[in-house]
C-alpha cells in the first residue's frame, strides 16, 4: 500500500514536467525584410488613390457612354492609364511581398485572397483595355461599348472587393 501510494505522489510530481516537456514552444515571430516594410508602405500609399480613380473613371465612362466627345475621351483615356499605372506599381508591390510573406502562418487566408482577387482585376482591367470601343469604330452603338463597360464593371468589383478583403481584415 505505501509502495502504492508513493508511486501515485511521484507520478503527480512528475506529470506537470513531462507535459512541459512535450508542450511544443511556440513558432519564433516572423521577421520581414526592410525591403518588405517599404513595399508594403509604397502599396497602401498607392492603393488610397484607387476609389478616387475609378469614381473619376466611373463618371467619365458614363459621360462618354452618353455623349462621346474627343475630350471626354482624351479624359477618360488619361485616368485608364492611371489607373494601369496604380494597378503596375500594386502588382508588382505585392507579389513581391506575398512571395516574401508566403511562410508566414499570420493572416495567409487573408493575403492570398486579396492577392487573387486582385490579379483576377489586373486581367480584368487589360481585357478592357483591350476592347476599347474606339478601335472598332464611333458608330457602334452596344456592341464593344457595351462589353467594355461590362467588363471595366467586372474589374473595378472584383479590385472593390479585394480592397475591402485587405482594409476590412483588420481585428
Amino acid at each position: 500500500m505505501k509502495v502504492v501510494c508513493a508511486l501515485a505522489i511521484l507520478a503527480s510530481t512528475l506529470a506537470p514536467a513531462v507535459a512541459r516537456a512535450q508542450t511544443p514552444a511556440p513558432p519564433p515571430p516572423f521577421v520581414y525584410s526592410d525591403g518588405y516594410k517599404t513595399r508594403l508602405k509604397i502599396h497602401k500609399i498607392s492603393s488610397k488613390t484607387f476609389l478616387p480613380l475609378v469614381a473619376t473613371q466611373a463618371v467619365l465612362g458614363k459621360m462618354i457612354y452618353d455623349n462621346p466627345t474627343p475630350t471626354r475621351r482624351a479624359w477618360h483615356r488619361g485616368v485608364a492609364w492611371g489607373i494601369g499605372g496604380l494597378f503596375g506599381v500594386n502588382t508588382v508591390t505585392g507579389t513581391w511581398n506575398l512571395i516574401e510573406a508566403r511562410k508566414d502562418p499570420e493572416h495567409r487566408k487573408r493575403r492570398v485572397v486579396h492577392g487573387l482577387l486582385m490579379l483576377a482585376s489586373d486581367a480584368g482591367f487589360l481585357a478592357t483595355a483591350l476592347n476599347n470601343p474606339t478601335n472598332h469604330g464611333f458608330n457602334d452603338p452596344l456592341g464593344q461599348r457595351h462589353l467594355h463597360r461590362n467588363l471595366a464593371i467586372a474589374s473595378i468589383s472584383t479590385a472593390s472587393i479585394g480592397y475591402l478583403v485587405m482594409l476590412l481584415g483588420h481585428k
